[in-house]
Protein backbone atom coordinates (compact mmCIF):
# COMPACT_ATOMS: atom_id res chain seq x y z
CA UNK A 1 0.00 0.00 0.00
CA UNK A 2 1.63 3.46 -0.44
CA UNK A 3 1.16 6.56 1.51
CA UNK A 4 -0.40 9.57 -0.39
CA UNK A 5 -0.78 13.04 -0.44
CA UNK A 6 -4.02 13.76 -1.51
CA UNK A 7 -3.72 17.49 -3.10
CA UNK A 8 -6.42 20.12 -4.08
CA UNK A 9 -5.56 22.11 -7.43
CA UNK A 10 -6.85 25.85 -7.15
CA UNK A 11 -5.24 27.89 -4.39
CA UNK A 12 -3.03 25.09 -3.44
CA UNK A 13 -0.83 24.44 -5.88
CA UNK A 14 -1.14 27.16 -8.27
CA UNK A 15 -2.90 30.80 -7.95
CA UNK A 16 -6.69 31.15 -7.62
CA UNK A 17 -8.55 33.47 -9.76
CA UNK A 18 -11.99 33.05 -9.67
CA UNK A 19 -12.45 30.28 -12.38
CA UNK A 20 -8.26 29.02 -13.33
CA UNK A 21 -8.72 27.89 -16.65
CA UNK A 22 -6.48 29.29 -18.99
CA UNK A 23 -3.13 28.09 -19.21
CA UNK A 24 -1.99 31.03 -19.87
CA UNK A 25 -3.03 32.56 -16.21
CA UNK A 26 -1.18 29.05 -14.75
CA UNK A 27 1.23 29.87 -12.06
CA UNK A 28 2.56 27.90 -9.42
CA UNK A 29 2.28 29.36 -6.24
CA UNK A 30 5.79 29.94 -3.99
CA UNK A 31 7.46 26.57 -2.32
CA UNK A 32 4.93 24.46 -4.11
CA UNK A 33 7.96 22.90 -6.49
CA UNK A 34 10.25 22.40 -2.94
CA UNK A 35 7.28 20.82 -0.83
CA UNK A 36 6.53 18.29 -3.09
CA UNK A 37 10.07 16.99 -3.74
CA UNK A 38 10.18 17.03 -0.19
CA UNK A 39 7.27 14.82 0.55
CA UNK A 40 8.14 12.69 -2.85
CA UNK A 41 10.76 10.76 -0.84
CA UNK A 42 7.65 8.89 1.07
CA UNK A 43 4.45 9.85 -0.89
CA UNK A 44 2.92 9.48 -4.27
CA UNK A 45 0.50 12.37 -4.93
CA UNK A 46 -2.88 12.52 -6.64
CA UNK A 47 -5.45 15.75 -7.11
CA UNK A 48 -8.90 16.34 -6.67
CA UNK A 49 -10.22 19.45 -7.06
CA UNK A 50 -13.67 20.46 -7.89
CA UNK A 51 -14.36 22.79 -11.05
CA UNK A 52 -17.72 24.05 -11.39
CA UNK A 53 -16.70 26.54 -13.96
CA UNK A 54 -17.55 23.46 -16.05
CA UNK A 55 -20.97 22.91 -14.93
CA UNK A 56 -21.89 26.83 -14.97
CA UNK A 57 -20.62 27.11 -18.28
CA UNK A 58 -17.72 29.46 -17.98
CA UNK A 59 -15.19 27.14 -19.32
CA UNK A 60 -15.33 23.48 -20.91
CA UNK A 61 -14.00 19.95 -19.70
CA UNK A 62 -11.42 20.28 -22.43
CA UNK A 63 -10.34 23.35 -21.06
CA UNK A 64 -9.77 22.20 -17.83
CA UNK A 65 -7.46 19.27 -19.25
CA UNK A 66 -5.24 21.92 -20.73
CA UNK A 67 -4.86 23.58 -17.71
CA UNK A 68 -4.28 20.29 -16.35
CA UNK A 69 -1.59 18.92 -18.85
CA UNK A 70 0.08 22.58 -18.29
CA UNK A 71 0.34 21.94 -14.47
CA UNK A 72 1.74 17.94 -14.89
CA UNK A 73 3.99 19.29 -17.50
CA UNK A 74 5.63 22.21 -15.15
CA UNK A 75 5.73 19.57 -12.39
CA UNK A 76 7.45 16.93 -14.81
CA UNK A 77 10.30 19.16 -15.48
CA UNK A 78 11.30 19.22 -11.65
CA UNK A 79 10.85 15.00 -11.68
CA UNK A 80 7.36 15.25 -9.46
CA UNK A 81 4.80 13.11 -10.55
CA UNK A 82 1.36 13.21 -10.58
CA UNK A 83 -0.38 9.75 -10.16
CA UNK A 84 -4.14 11.32 -11.53
CA UNK A 85 -5.90 13.99 -11.67
CA UNK A 86 -9.87 13.50 -10.48
CA UNK A 87 -12.12 16.21 -10.50
CA UNK A 88 -16.21 17.28 -10.16
CA UNK A 89 -17.71 19.44 -12.73
CA UNK A 90 -21.08 19.63 -11.23
CA UNK A 91 -22.39 22.88 -9.19
CA UNK A 92 -23.06 22.23 -5.19
CA UNK A 93 -26.79 22.22 -6.16
CA UNK A 94 -26.23 19.39 -8.36
CA UNK A 95 -25.72 17.46 -5.09
CA UNK A 96 -23.30 14.80 -6.59
CA UNK A 97 -21.71 12.25 -5.14
CA UNK A 98 -18.17 13.77 -5.97
CA UNK A 99 -17.84 16.90 -5.15
CA UNK A 100 -15.86 17.86 -2.17
CA UNK A 101 -16.40 16.57 0.86
CA UNK A 102 -18.25 13.92 -0.60
CA UNK A 103 -15.79 10.85 -1.01
CA UNK A 104 -16.56 9.33 -4.57
CA UNK A 105 -13.11 10.27 -6.00
CA UNK A 106 -10.99 9.54 -3.41
CA UNK A 107 -12.27 6.68 -3.05
CA UNK A 108 -11.54 6.04 -6.50
CA UNK A 109 -8.07 6.83 -5.80
CA UNK A 110 -8.13 4.83 -3.12
CA UNK A 111 -8.10 1.60 -5.26
CA UNK A 112 -6.31 2.92 -8.13
CA UNK A 113 -3.34 3.52 -6.50
CA UNK A 114 -3.68 1.12 -3.43
CA UNK A 115 -3.73 3.90 -1.09
CA UNK A 116 -3.85 3.74 2.72
CA UNK A 117 -6.00 6.18 4.18
CA UNK A 118 -5.22 6.22 7.22
CA UNK A 119 -1.21 7.20 6.83
CA UNK A 120 -1.84 9.56 3.82
CA UNK A 121 -2.90 13.36 3.83
CA UNK A 122 -4.84 15.82 2.61
CA UNK A 123 -3.93 19.46 1.88
CA UNK A 124 -6.60 22.56 0.57
CA UNK A 125 -7.54 25.76 1.18
CA UNK A 126 -11.32 24.82 1.57
CA UNK A 127 -12.95 23.65 4.70
CA UNK A 128 -14.33 20.98 1.63
CA UNK A 129 -11.08 19.65 1.62
CA UNK A 130 -10.33 18.96 5.41
CA UNK A 131 -13.66 17.83 6.07
CA UNK A 132 -13.52 15.47 2.84
CA UNK A 133 -10.35 14.41 4.76
CA UNK A 134 -12.11 13.94 8.36
CA UNK A 135 -14.47 11.73 6.90
CA UNK A 136 -11.93 9.73 4.76
CA UNK A 137 -9.52 9.17 7.90
CA UNK A 138 -6.98 10.95 6.18
CA UNK A 139 -4.91 13.71 8.12
CA UNK A 140 -5.46 17.40 7.05
CA UNK A 141 -3.78 20.47 6.64
CA UNK A 142 -5.01 23.50 6.07
CA UNK A 143 -3.81 26.43 3.67
CA UNK A 144 -4.03 30.10 4.13
CA UNK A 145 -3.01 30.38 0.41
CA UNK A 146 -5.84 31.08 -2.09
CA UNK A 147 -9.74 30.85 -0.28
CA UNK A 148 -7.26 29.42 2.89
CA UNK A 149 -7.79 33.24 4.76
CA UNK A 150 -11.28 33.68 3.82
CA UNK A 151 -13.11 30.16 5.09
CA UNK A 152 -11.17 30.45 8.49
CA UNK A 153 -13.85 30.94 10.64
CA UNK A 154 -16.07 27.80 8.52
CA UNK A 155 -13.20 25.21 9.39
CA UNK A 156 -13.55 21.66 10.73
CA UNK A 157 -10.42 21.12 12.53
CA UNK A 158 -7.66 20.23 10.82
CA UNK A 159 -4.29 18.48 12.08
CA UNK A 160 -2.35 21.85 10.82
CA UNK A 161 -3.16 25.40 9.52
CA UNK A 162 -0.02 26.44 7.23
CA UNK A 163 0.80 29.93 5.64
CA UNK A 164 1.92 28.07 3.00
CA UNK A 165 2.44 24.75 0.75
CA UNK A 166 5.94 24.34 2.27
CA UNK A 167 5.02 24.91 5.70
CA UNK A 168 3.05 22.34 5.11
CA UNK A 169 5.14 19.86 3.81
CA UNK A 170 7.54 20.17 6.55
CA UNK A 171 4.94 19.25 9.08
CA UNK A 172 3.72 16.43 7.46
CA UNK A 173 7.59 15.28 7.25
CA UNK A 174 7.76 15.55 10.59
CA UNK A 175 4.56 14.55 11.87
CA UNK A 176 4.47 11.23 9.74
Amino acid sequence: MHKAVILDRDGTLNEDKDYVYKTEDFKLLPGVIEGLKLLSKDFIFVIITNQSGIGRGVYTEEDMHKFNEKLIDELKKENIEIKKIYFCSHIPEDNCDCRKPETKNIQQARRDFDIDIEKSWIIGDHPSDIELGKRMGTRAVYLLTGHGKKHSEDLAKPDFIAENFMEAAKFIIKND
